[in-house]
Protein backbone atom coordinates (compact mmCIF):
# COMPACT_ATOMS: atom_id res chain seq x y z
CA UNK A 1 0.00 0.00 0.00
CA UNK A 2 1.15 3.45 -0.96
CA UNK A 3 0.70 7.05 -0.57
CA UNK A 4 -1.68 8.38 -3.11
CA UNK A 5 -0.39 11.68 -2.89
CA UNK A 6 2.72 13.09 -4.26
CA UNK A 7 4.46 14.09 -0.84
CA UNK A 8 6.76 12.29 0.44
CA UNK A 9 5.17 9.78 3.00
CA UNK A 10 5.05 9.55 6.61
CA UNK A 11 5.71 5.93 7.66
CA UNK A 12 7.75 3.73 5.18
CA UNK A 13 8.17 0.20 6.15
CA UNK A 14 10.01 -2.18 3.77
CA UNK A 15 10.70 -5.82 4.24
CA UNK A 16 9.82 -5.56 8.09
CA UNK A 17 10.43 -8.71 9.93
CA UNK A 18 10.22 -9.78 13.84
CA UNK A 19 11.17 -13.30 15.07
CA UNK A 20 10.84 -13.78 18.95
CA UNK A 21 13.22 -16.62 20.62
CA UNK A 22 11.12 -18.60 22.58
CA UNK A 23 12.74 -20.80 25.56
CA UNK A 24 10.93 -23.72 26.92
CA UNK A 25 12.60 -23.24 30.57
CA UNK A 26 13.93 -19.53 32.00
CA UNK A 27 17.47 -21.70 32.54
CA UNK A 28 17.65 -21.89 28.54
CA UNK A 29 17.99 -18.08 28.53
CA UNK A 30 21.52 -18.23 30.80
CA UNK A 31 22.58 -21.41 28.70
CA UNK A 32 22.12 -19.71 25.38
CA UNK A 33 24.40 -16.86 26.45
CA UNK A 34 27.23 -18.48 27.89
CA UNK A 35 27.21 -21.00 25.35
CA UNK A 36 27.53 -17.70 22.57
CA UNK A 37 25.65 -19.22 19.83
CA UNK A 38 27.18 -22.70 19.51
CA UNK A 39 23.72 -24.33 20.60
CA UNK A 40 20.46 -23.34 20.16
CA UNK A 41 17.66 -23.74 23.45
CA UNK A 42 15.31 -21.67 21.85
CA UNK A 43 12.56 -21.97 18.85
CA UNK A 44 11.80 -18.78 16.59
CA UNK A 45 8.40 -17.99 16.40
CA UNK A 46 8.14 -15.48 13.53
CA UNK A 47 5.27 -12.88 14.42
CA UNK A 48 5.87 -10.71 11.35
CA UNK A 49 7.16 -11.76 7.94
CA UNK A 50 8.04 -9.50 5.11
CA UNK A 51 6.03 -6.30 5.50
CA UNK A 52 6.28 -3.11 3.05
CA UNK A 53 4.21 -0.40 2.77
CA UNK A 54 3.85 3.19 3.16
CA UNK A 55 1.69 5.69 4.52
CA UNK A 56 1.38 9.29 3.31
CA UNK A 57 -0.18 12.42 5.54
CA UNK A 58 -3.20 12.85 6.29
CA UNK A 59 -4.29 9.28 5.76
CA UNK A 60 -5.93 6.86 8.17
CA UNK A 61 -5.13 3.57 7.91
CA UNK A 62 -7.00 0.64 9.74
CA UNK A 63 -4.90 -2.51 10.85
CA UNK A 64 -7.43 -5.71 10.88
CA UNK A 65 -6.63 -9.44 11.20
CA UNK A 66 -7.56 -11.88 13.95
CA UNK A 67 -5.90 -12.21 17.05
CA UNK A 68 -2.03 -13.15 17.11
CA UNK A 69 -1.90 -11.65 13.38
CA UNK A 70 0.85 -9.62 14.15
CA UNK A 71 -0.91 -6.06 14.34
CA UNK A 72 0.06 -5.01 17.93
CA UNK A 73 3.78 -5.91 17.03
CA UNK A 74 3.56 -3.70 14.15
CA UNK A 75 2.36 -1.18 15.86
CA UNK A 76 5.29 -1.56 18.23
CA UNK A 77 7.78 -1.50 16.04
CA UNK A 78 6.40 1.73 14.52
CA UNK A 79 6.16 3.32 18.05
CA UNK A 80 9.90 2.33 18.71
CA UNK A 81 9.42 0.17 21.90
CA UNK A 82 10.37 -3.22 19.74
CA UNK A 83 13.06 -3.58 17.61
CA UNK A 84 12.97 -5.24 13.90
CA UNK A 85 14.62 -8.38 12.91
CA UNK A 86 15.14 -7.23 9.34
CA UNK A 87 13.96 -4.47 7.48
CA UNK A 88 13.13 -1.06 8.54
CA UNK A 89 11.08 1.82 9.87
CA UNK A 90 10.83 5.81 9.12
CA UNK A 91 8.19 7.32 10.31
CA UNK A 92 8.46 11.63 10.19
CA UNK A 93 7.39 13.42 13.08
CA UNK A 94 5.83 12.77 16.71
CA UNK A 95 4.33 10.06 17.61
CA UNK A 96 1.52 9.58 20.20
CA UNK A 97 0.79 5.96 20.55
CA UNK A 98 -2.08 4.46 22.91
CA UNK A 99 -1.46 0.54 22.54
CA UNK A 100 -2.14 -1.52 25.61
CA UNK A 101 -4.06 -0.39 28.80
CA UNK A 102 -1.92 1.53 31.15
CA UNK A 103 1.00 1.45 28.84
CA UNK A 104 3.22 4.57 30.39
CA UNK A 105 1.67 4.73 33.47
CA UNK A 106 2.98 4.23 36.70
CA UNK A 107 0.16 2.80 38.85
CA UNK A 108 1.27 4.30 42.27
CA UNK A 109 1.16 7.69 40.62
CA UNK A 110 -1.76 9.72 40.87
CA UNK A 111 -3.71 10.54 37.30
CA UNK A 112 -2.09 14.03 37.38
CA UNK A 113 0.91 12.78 38.20
CA UNK A 114 0.71 10.48 35.36
CA UNK A 115 -0.28 12.74 32.59
CA UNK A 116 2.93 14.93 33.37
CA UNK A 117 5.24 11.60 33.31
CA UNK A 118 3.40 10.41 29.95
CA UNK A 119 3.51 13.68 28.53
CA UNK A 120 7.08 13.89 29.13
CA UNK A 121 7.69 10.72 27.45
CA UNK A 122 5.88 12.00 24.06
CA UNK A 123 8.35 15.09 24.28
CA UNK A 124 6.36 17.75 26.01
CA UNK A 125 7.89 20.27 28.53
CA UNK A 126 5.99 20.35 32.22
CA UNK A 127 4.96 24.12 31.09
CA UNK A 128 3.59 22.73 28.32
CA UNK A 129 1.88 20.39 30.18
CA UNK A 130 0.92 23.15 32.74
CA UNK A 131 -0.83 25.49 29.46
CA UNK A 132 -2.79 21.72 28.83
CA UNK A 133 -3.87 20.11 31.93
CA UNK A 134 -7.22 22.17 31.89
CA UNK A 135 -8.08 20.79 28.73
CA UNK A 136 -6.57 17.07 29.19
CA UNK A 137 -8.66 16.43 32.26
CA UNK A 138 -12.15 17.88 30.73
CA UNK A 139 -11.42 15.42 27.94
CA UNK A 140 -10.57 13.21 30.22
CA UNK A 141 -13.63 13.74 32.35
CA UNK A 142 -12.72 11.74 35.29
CA UNK A 143 -13.46 14.27 38.08
CA UNK A 144 -11.39 14.06 41.45
CA UNK A 145 -10.29 10.85 40.21
CA UNK A 146 -7.05 12.53 38.97
CA UNK A 147 -6.00 12.90 41.77
CA UNK A 148 -6.26 9.56 43.11
CA UNK A 149 -3.27 6.41 42.13
CA UNK A 150 -3.88 5.25 39.00
CA UNK A 151 -4.23 1.70 40.16
CA UNK A 152 -7.34 2.24 42.06
CA UNK A 153 -9.14 2.88 38.26
CA UNK A 154 -11.53 1.06 36.09
CA UNK A 155 -10.22 -0.43 32.25
CA UNK A 156 -12.40 3.16 31.00
CA UNK A 157 -11.14 5.36 33.20
CA UNK A 158 -7.45 4.38 31.78
CA UNK A 159 -8.34 4.61 28.51
CA UNK A 160 -10.00 7.80 29.14
CA UNK A 161 -6.84 9.29 30.74
CA UNK A 162 -4.43 7.91 28.47
CA UNK A 163 -6.42 9.11 24.93
CA UNK A 164 -7.13 12.58 26.80
CA UNK A 165 -3.13 13.22 26.87
CA UNK A 166 -2.05 11.85 23.00
CA UNK A 167 -4.97 13.69 22.40
CA UNK A 168 -3.07 17.31 23.14
CA UNK A 169 0.77 16.78 22.76
CA UNK A 170 0.48 18.29 19.03
CA UNK A 171 0.94 14.78 17.15
CA UNK A 172 2.12 14.01 13.74
CA UNK A 173 0.95 10.42 13.45
CA UNK A 174 -1.35 8.92 16.20
CA UNK A 175 -1.03 4.94 17.02
CA UNK A 176 -4.34 3.69 18.21
CA UNK A 177 -4.85 -0.37 19.35
CA UNK A 178 -8.31 -1.55 20.03
CA UNK A 179 -7.84 0.40 23.29
CA UNK A 180 -11.48 2.52 22.40
CA UNK A 181 -12.99 -1.06 23.23
CA UNK A 182 -13.03 -0.91 26.71
CA UNK A 183 -14.27 2.70 27.04
CA UNK A 184 -18.20 3.64 27.39
CA UNK A 185 -20.08 4.59 24.13
CA UNK A 186 -20.05 8.05 24.48
CA UNK A 187 -16.39 8.49 25.23
CA UNK A 188 -15.84 6.29 22.35
CA UNK A 189 -17.81 8.81 20.15
CA UNK A 190 -15.89 12.07 21.56
CA UNK A 191 -12.66 9.60 20.59
CA UNK A 192 -14.08 9.09 16.99
CA UNK A 193 -14.80 13.03 16.49
CA UNK A 194 -11.37 13.88 17.31
CA UNK A 195 -10.13 11.15 15.29
CA UNK A 196 -11.81 12.15 12.15
CA UNK A 197 -10.66 16.52 12.97
CA UNK A 198 -7.01 15.13 13.61
CA UNK A 199 -6.65 12.94 10.12
CA UNK A 200 -7.15 16.40 8.50
CA UNK A 201 -3.31 17.27 9.34
CA UNK A 202 -2.54 14.38 10.65
CA UNK A 203 -1.80 9.94 10.10
CA UNK A 204 -3.54 7.87 12.11
CA UNK A 205 -2.29 3.76 12.35
CA UNK A 206 -6.40 2.71 14.23
CA UNK A 207 -6.28 -1.61 15.01
CA UNK A 208 -9.61 -3.02 15.41
CA UNK A 209 -11.73 -5.60 14.98
CA UNK A 210 -14.51 -3.72 14.25
CA UNK A 211 -14.63 -3.49 10.45
CA UNK A 212 -17.65 -0.65 10.62
CA UNK A 213 -15.51 1.38 12.63
CA UNK A 214 -12.25 0.76 10.23
CA UNK A 215 -14.22 2.16 7.04
CA UNK A 216 -15.97 4.83 8.99
CA UNK A 217 -12.76 6.00 9.89
CA UNK A 218 -9.92 5.05 7.49
CA UNK A 219 -9.80 5.14 3.82
CA UNK A 220 -7.11 2.79 3.79
CA UNK A 221 -6.65 -0.84 5.46
CA UNK A 222 -3.99 -3.54 6.01
CA UNK A 223 -5.07 -7.01 6.42
CA UNK A 224 -2.53 -9.35 8.40
CA UNK A 225 -2.80 -12.48 8.62
CA UNK A 226 -0.39 -15.20 10.29
CA UNK A 227 2.30 -12.31 10.07
CA UNK A 228 2.37 -11.86 6.82
CA UNK A 229 0.54 -8.85 4.31
CA UNK A 230 -2.43 -10.42 3.18
CA UNK A 231 -4.32 -7.42 1.60
CA UNK A 232 -3.66 -3.75 1.71
CA UNK A 233 -5.69 -1.07 -0.28
CA UNK A 234 -9.17 1.29 0.05
CA UNK A 235 -10.95 0.23 3.59
CA UNK A 236 -14.10 -0.92 2.18
CA UNK A 237 -12.76 -3.19 -0.05
CA UNK A 238 -10.04 -5.10 3.04
CA UNK A 239 -12.51 -5.37 5.00
CA UNK A 240 -14.88 -7.20 3.11
CA UNK A 241 -12.12 -9.57 2.05
CA UNK A 242 -11.44 -10.02 5.82
CA UNK A 243 -15.10 -10.57 6.17
CA UNK A 244 -15.20 -13.37 4.13
CA UNK A 245 -12.30 -15.06 5.16
CA UNK A 246 -13.76 -15.23 8.72
CA UNK A 247 -16.74 -16.69 7.66
CA UNK A 248 -15.58 -18.77 4.55
CA UNK A 249 -13.81 -21.05 7.07
CA UNK A 250 -12.29 -24.35 5.71
CA UNK A 251 -15.99 -25.30 4.56
CA UNK A 252 -15.67 -27.65 1.48
CA UNK A 253 -16.81 -27.07 -1.59
CA UNK A 254 -20.01 -28.08 -3.25
CA UNK A 255 -20.56 -29.76 -6.44
CA UNK A 256 -22.27 -27.71 -9.28
CA UNK A 257 -25.61 -28.25 -9.73
CA UNK A 258 -27.06 -29.63 -13.36
CA UNK A 259 -28.57 -26.62 -15.25
CA UNK A 260 -32.64 -26.44 -15.80
CA UNK A 261 -34.30 -25.76 -18.52
CA UNK A 262 -36.19 -23.04 -16.65
CA UNK A 263 -36.23 -21.58 -13.02
CA UNK A 264 -39.37 -21.50 -10.89
CA UNK A 265 -41.48 -18.00 -10.88
CA UNK A 266 -41.86 -16.23 -7.24
CA UNK A 267 -45.53 -17.36 -7.55
CA UNK A 268 -43.77 -21.23 -7.34
CA UNK A 269 -41.53 -20.65 -4.39
CA UNK A 270 -41.71 -20.74 -0.79
CA UNK A 271 -43.29 -17.58 1.02
CA UNK A 272 -43.81 -15.55 4.27
CA UNK A 273 -45.73 -17.25 6.93
CA UNK A 274 -49.48 -15.53 6.84
CA UNK A 275 -48.15 -14.08 10.10
CA UNK A 276 -46.27 -11.43 7.94
CA UNK A 277 -49.64 -9.54 6.65
CA UNK A 278 -51.06 -9.15 10.42
CA UNK A 279 -47.73 -7.08 10.97
CA UNK A 280 -47.70 -4.77 8.05
CA UNK A 281 -47.34 -1.35 9.21
CA UNK A 282 -49.99 0.47 6.57
CA UNK A 283 -48.21 3.47 4.98
CA UNK A 284 -50.34 6.35 5.92
CA UNK A 285 -49.33 5.17 9.68
CA UNK A 286 -45.27 6.39 8.80
CA UNK A 287 -45.94 8.45 6.11
CA UNK A 288 -43.28 11.87 6.75
CA UNK A 289 -46.13 15.01 6.90
CA UNK A 290 -44.20 16.94 4.85
CA UNK A 291 -43.99 14.36 1.83
CA UNK A 292 -46.81 15.90 -0.22
CA UNK A 293 -44.67 18.98 -0.17
CA UNK A 294 -41.73 17.94 -0.74
CA UNK A 295 -42.27 15.27 -3.24
CA UNK A 296 -43.22 18.65 -5.74
CA UNK A 297 -39.62 20.13 -4.49
CA UNK A 298 -35.96 19.45 -6.06
CA UNK A 299 -35.42 17.86 -2.44
CA UNK A 300 -37.80 14.89 -3.34
CA UNK A 301 -34.95 11.80 -2.23
CA UNK A 302 -34.45 10.63 -6.08
CA UNK A 303 -33.13 7.55 -5.44
CA UNK A 304 -32.52 5.39 -9.10
CA UNK A 305 -31.72 1.52 -8.76
CA UNK A 306 -29.09 -0.05 -10.88
CA UNK A 307 -29.43 -4.01 -11.85
CA UNK A 308 -28.57 -7.05 -9.75
CA UNK A 309 -25.30 -7.76 -10.40
CA UNK A 310 -24.23 -11.61 -9.37
CA UNK A 311 -20.85 -10.96 -10.43
CA UNK A 312 -19.43 -9.23 -7.46
CA UNK A 313 -17.20 -10.24 -4.61
CA UNK A 314 -18.72 -13.06 -2.94
CA UNK A 315 -18.39 -15.73 -0.56
CA UNK A 316 -19.63 -19.21 1.09
CA UNK A 317 -19.21 -22.40 1.56
CA UNK A 318 -21.32 -23.30 -1.43
CA UNK A 319 -24.26 -25.10 -0.37
CA UNK A 320 -26.57 -22.31 -1.55
CA UNK A 321 -26.47 -19.33 -4.71
CA UNK A 322 -28.32 -16.41 -4.42
CA UNK A 323 -29.75 -15.91 -8.28
CA UNK A 324 -31.20 -12.27 -8.72
CA UNK A 325 -32.09 -9.41 -5.90
CA UNK A 326 -34.86 -6.92 -6.30
CA UNK A 327 -36.41 -4.08 -5.14
CA UNK A 328 -39.81 -3.95 -6.19
CA UNK A 329 -43.36 -2.48 -5.46
CA UNK A 330 -46.45 -4.46 -4.04
CA UNK A 331 -47.11 -6.53 -6.63
CA UNK A 332 -43.48 -7.28 -8.13
CA UNK A 333 -42.91 -4.95 -10.80
CA UNK A 334 -38.97 -4.02 -10.45
CA UNK A 335 -38.08 -0.38 -9.21
CA UNK A 336 -36.09 1.20 -11.60
CA UNK A 337 -36.07 4.50 -9.17
CA UNK A 338 -37.40 4.70 -5.76
CA UNK A 339 -38.57 7.53 -3.97
CA UNK A 340 -36.94 7.94 -0.32
CA UNK A 341 -40.07 7.60 2.29
CA UNK A 342 -41.85 5.00 0.39
CA UNK A 343 -42.73 1.50 0.64
CA UNK A 344 -40.58 -1.17 -1.00
CA UNK A 345 -40.54 -5.06 -1.26
CA UNK A 346 -36.75 -6.43 -1.70
CA UNK A 347 -37.28 -10.06 -2.95
CA UNK A 348 -34.07 -12.70 -3.12
CA UNK A 349 -34.53 -15.62 -4.77
CA UNK A 350 -31.85 -18.42 -3.37
CA UNK A 351 -31.35 -22.10 -4.99
CA UNK A 352 -30.50 -24.94 -2.81
CA UNK A 353 -27.19 -26.19 -4.15
CA UNK A 354 -27.17 -28.91 -1.18
CA UNK A 355 -29.53 -29.85 1.88
CA UNK A 356 -30.15 -26.57 4.06
CA UNK A 357 -32.05 -27.69 7.35
CA UNK A 358 -32.38 -23.98 8.80
CA UNK A 359 -32.13 -21.91 6.04
CA UNK A 360 -31.85 -17.62 7.01
CA UNK A 361 -31.97 -14.81 4.08
CA UNK A 362 -30.75 -11.43 5.05
CA UNK A 363 -29.45 -8.25 3.85
CA UNK A 364 -27.56 -4.94 4.94
CA UNK A 365 -27.76 -1.73 3.32
CA UNK A 366 -24.25 -0.06 3.79
CA UNK A 367 -23.22 3.35 2.46
CA UNK A 368 -19.91 4.63 0.28
CA UNK A 369 -17.67 4.03 3.38
CA UNK A 370 -19.05 0.01 3.91
CA UNK A 371 -20.61 1.31 7.13
CA UNK A 372 -24.00 -0.67 7.54
CA UNK A 373 -26.95 1.46 7.78
CA UNK A 374 -29.55 -1.30 8.23
CA UNK A 375 -30.64 -4.43 7.53
CA UNK A 376 -32.26 -7.44 8.56
CA UNK A 377 -32.79 -11.82 7.89
CA UNK A 378 -35.56 -14.40 8.02
CA UNK A 379 -34.70 -16.03 11.05
CA UNK A 380 -36.89 -14.97 13.76
CA UNK A 381 -40.30 -14.89 10.97
CA UNK A 382 -39.48 -18.45 10.68
CA UNK A 383 -39.19 -19.48 14.04
CA UNK A 384 -42.22 -17.48 15.82
CA UNK A 385 -44.27 -20.21 17.55
CA UNK A 386 -47.24 -20.12 15.19
CA UNK A 387 -45.57 -19.85 12.05
CA UNK A 388 -45.72 -22.62 9.91
CA UNK A 389 -42.20 -22.13 8.50
CA UNK A 390 -40.69 -23.55 11.75
CA UNK A 391 -40.15 -26.62 10.22
CA UNK A 392 -38.77 -24.96 6.72
CA UNK A 393 -36.18 -27.05 5.03
CA UNK A 394 -34.56 -26.87 2.24
CA UNK A 395 -33.79 -29.73 -0.16
CA UNK A 396 -30.86 -29.69 -3.34
CA UNK A 397 -32.63 -27.96 -5.99
CA UNK A 398 -35.31 -26.14 -4.28
CA UNK A 399 -35.54 -22.12 -4.57
CA UNK A 400 -36.41 -20.14 -2.08
CA UNK A 401 -37.69 -16.50 -2.02
CA UNK A 402 -37.54 -14.39 1.10
CA UNK A 403 -39.56 -11.17 0.75
CA UNK A 404 -38.54 -7.54 3.27
CA UNK A 405 -41.08 -5.04 2.93
CA UNK A 406 -40.20 -1.65 4.82
CA UNK A 407 -40.55 2.04 4.08
CA UNK A 408 -37.26 2.95 2.13
CA UNK A 409 -35.20 5.59 4.81
CA UNK A 410 -34.57 8.61 3.30
CA UNK A 411 -30.95 9.21 2.30
CA UNK A 412 -28.70 11.56 2.02
CA UNK A 413 -27.03 11.90 -1.46
CA UNK A 414 -24.22 9.18 -2.67
CA UNK A 415 -24.49 5.89 -3.58
CA UNK A 416 -24.98 2.82 -1.57
CA UNK A 417 -24.86 -0.67 -2.00
CA UNK A 418 -27.39 -3.90 -0.83
CA UNK A 419 -25.49 -6.84 0.79
CA UNK A 420 -27.31 -10.11 0.68
CA UNK A 421 -26.39 -13.90 2.11
CA UNK A 422 -28.25 -17.04 2.97
CA UNK A 423 -26.85 -19.21 5.38
CA UNK A 424 -27.73 -22.33 7.11
CA UNK A 425 -28.48 -22.65 11.13
CA UNK A 426 -28.94 -19.88 13.66
CA UNK A 427 -28.22 -16.40 14.41
CA UNK A 428 -25.71 -17.27 16.60
CA UNK A 429 -24.59 -20.11 15.14
CA UNK A 430 -24.46 -20.69 11.55
CA UNK A 431 -22.43 -21.80 8.11
CA UNK A 432 -22.82 -18.91 5.59
CA UNK A 433 -23.33 -20.43 2.22
CA UNK A 434 -23.20 -17.54 -0.07
CA UNK A 435 -22.93 -14.00 0.50
CA UNK A 436 -22.74 -11.28 -2.11
CA UNK A 437 -21.25 -7.99 -0.99
CA UNK A 438 -22.77 -5.82 -3.65
CA UNK A 439 -25.69 -7.42 -4.80
CA UNK A 440 -27.51 -4.21 -5.82
CA UNK A 441 -26.65 -0.38 -5.95
CA UNK A 442 -28.66 2.39 -5.88
CA UNK A 443 -27.70 6.40 -6.44
CA UNK A 444 -29.51 8.71 -4.22
CA UNK A 445 -29.40 11.96 -6.25
CA UNK A 446 -31.54 14.45 -4.16
CA UNK A 447 -32.15 14.35 -0.80
CA UNK A 448 -33.53 16.33 2.16
CA UNK A 449 -32.38 14.74 5.08
CA UNK A 450 -29.95 17.33 6.85
CA UNK A 451 -27.95 15.47 9.28
CA UNK A 452 -26.95 11.65 9.98
CA UNK A 453 -27.06 9.17 8.01
CA UNK A 454 -30.40 8.03 6.93
CA UNK A 455 -33.76 10.11 7.68
CA UNK A 456 -36.46 8.87 9.16
CA UNK A 457 -40.36 10.21 8.29
CA UNK A 458 -41.12 12.36 10.44
CA UNK A 459 -45.17 12.10 11.34
CA UNK A 460 -45.23 15.53 12.58
CA UNK A 461 -42.94 18.42 13.19
CA UNK A 462 -44.36 21.95 14.89
CA UNK A 463 -42.86 25.34 15.73
CA UNK A 464 -45.23 27.41 18.28
CA UNK A 465 -45.19 30.20 20.08
CA UNK A 466 -45.09 29.17 23.74
CA UNK A 467 -48.49 30.62 25.60
CA UNK A 468 -46.73 32.10 28.99
CA UNK A 469 -48.04 31.92 31.83
CA UNK A 470 -48.07 35.19 33.49
CA UNK A 471 -48.29 33.94 37.43
CA UNK A 472 -44.57 32.29 36.33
Amino acid sequence: MSSDSGAAPVITVEGLSKVFRIYDRPRHRLQQLLTFGAKRYYREFTALDDISFTVGRGQAVGIIGRNGSGKSTLLQLICGTLFATRGSIAVDGRVAALLELGAGFNPDFTGRENVYMNAALLGLSRAEVDDRMDAILAFADIGPFVDQPVKTYSSGMFVRLAFAVIAHVDADVLVIDEALAVGDAAFGQKCMRFLRRFRETGTILFVSHDTAAVTGLCDRAIWLDGGKLRAAGEAKAVCEQYFGHIFAGDAPPVAEPSPTAALPTPEDAQTAPPAADRRRVAPEDWLDARTPWLNRTPLRNDIEVFAFDPSGADFGAGGAEIEDVRLTDDDGRPYRWIVGGEAVSLSVRVRALATLDSPIVGFFVKDRLGQTLFGDNTFLTTREPAGDGASLRAAAGDVLLATFRFPMPILPRGTYTLAVAVADGTQEEHTQHHWLHDALTFESHTSHAAAGLVGIPMLDIRLDRATVDAAS
